[in-house]
This record gives structure tokens, C-alpha cells and sequence, in this order.
């Protein structure tokens, strides 16, 4: 008995262990968010929202839209325009899926890879998967929202939509963002990540 008392004992530490490191990733990463949010070098908001800036609307972390998934590459990889908020039609490869379950039901999401982004130092193993879910238009901007994702060492992989956020023109400015594929539409709602940029902000 003391024995499994034992194991389910370490097995829930290092469920706890890995919780908190999770809420801290998320945590740290709407801190990264809003700091470039308040710099007025790097903020996508037009300079009256920025000098009222309080802070960006989020939904509850909930671990449970932290998944576990399977990454999958693409053999061959071809360009191709992705469609935006304009007329500008910027060149992306698909570089691979991503297969999860939420609530018993299986999903998966196209990650893109951008040849131009790839250049940026810093950036040579950035991927991007953007996707709309049941919650735009309402809690969350219509056009979707995006995840950074980065080239993975395994295919094993985690996606976290706590992570998740607006496209740069959902804060008004002349930005052209990409619109995510009809490949990357969920059927269901994300209520986690970034919400809609609310005008009492701009109070």
C-alpha cells in the first residue's frame, strides 16, 4: 500500500511541478505581451491607446486547453500565398501539423512557416499557427487568433491556447495580418488566451 500511495504521491508532484511551471510560462508571456504593449517602439497601438493603456483583456487560464500533441511534418513543403486583412498576399510553407484531443473529440491545426520571418535573427525556427474558433466575432476578434510555435526537437509537442493572441490589426493601425486558412477553423470554442481589445481601454 505505502507503495502506491508513494507513486500516486510523486506522480501528483509532478503534475503540481508542472502546472506551475505552465501558469508561469503564461504568466511571463502576457508580461512580455504588455511590456511591448507600453514601448512605444514595438506597440501596435496607435499612440492615444498607448498613452491610456491598461493592460489587454485574457480569459481565465485553464490548463485544460494546455494540450499534449503530435507533431506531424510536411515531406514537402510548398509555397503559397496566405490571404490577409489586405490586399498583400505574403508567402508561407506549411510546415507541418498538429494532432490533440479536447474533450474526447480529435483536432489538428496547419503550422506555417514564413521564409521571410525566417530571416529575422532570432526567428530562423519560427513557425506560426494561426486559427479561428466558435468564440470570434464575440468574446474574441472576428478574424482569429494566432499561437507562436517554434521547430520542434520531438514530435512530441505541447500547444498551449492560454498562449494565444490578436493580430496586430485588432488594435485599429494600418497592419495587414494574416487570415488564418480554412484548414485552421475549430468547430468549437477556445475560451482561453488573448479577448477582444475593449474600447473601455481606450477610457
Amino acid at each position: 500500500g505505502a507503495v502506491i500511495v508513494l507513486l500516486t504521491f510523486s506522480f501528483f508532484a509532478v503534475r503540481s511541478q508542472d502546472n506551475e511551471q505552465a501558469l508561469k510560462e503564461i504568466e511571463d508571456h502576457r508580461k512580455k505581451q504588455e511590456e511591448e504593449f507600453r514601448d512605444k517602439e514595438r506597440t501596435p497601438l496607435v499612440p492615444s491607446d498607448r498613452r491610456k493603456f491598461k493592460g489587454l483583456n485574457y480569459f481565465p487560464i485553464d490548463l485544460k486547453y494546455r494540450v499534449k500533441a503530435k507533431f506531424i511534418k510536411t515531406e514537402n513543403p510548398v509555397l503559397f500565398k496566405m490571404k490577409t486583412t489586405t490586399d498583400r498576399l505574403p508567402e508561407y510553407v506549411k510546415y507541418g501539423e498538429v494532432h490533440f484531443t479536447i474533450d474526447t473529440t480529435e483536432f489538428k491545426l496547419e503550422v506555417y512557416q514564413s521564409p521571410e520571418i525566417m530571416k529575422m535573427p532570432g526567428y530562423e525556427d519560427y513557425l506560426f499557427i494561426p486559427f479561428t474558433d466558435a468564440t470570434n466575432g464575440k468574446e474574441t476578434y472576428e478574424v482569429g487568433r494566432y499561437i507562436e510555435f517554434r521547430i520542434p526537437a520531438s514530435d512530441d509537442v505541447i500547444v498551449d491556447f492560454n498562449k494565444c493572441y490578436n493580430p496586430f490589426c485588432s488594435y485599429g493601425g494600418a497592419y495587414s495580418c494574416p487570415i488564418p486558412p480554412e484548414a485552421n477553423q475549430l468547430p468549437i470554442a477556445i475560451p482561453v488566451g488573448e479577448k477582444k481589445f475593449k474600447v473601455e481601454n481606450k477610457d
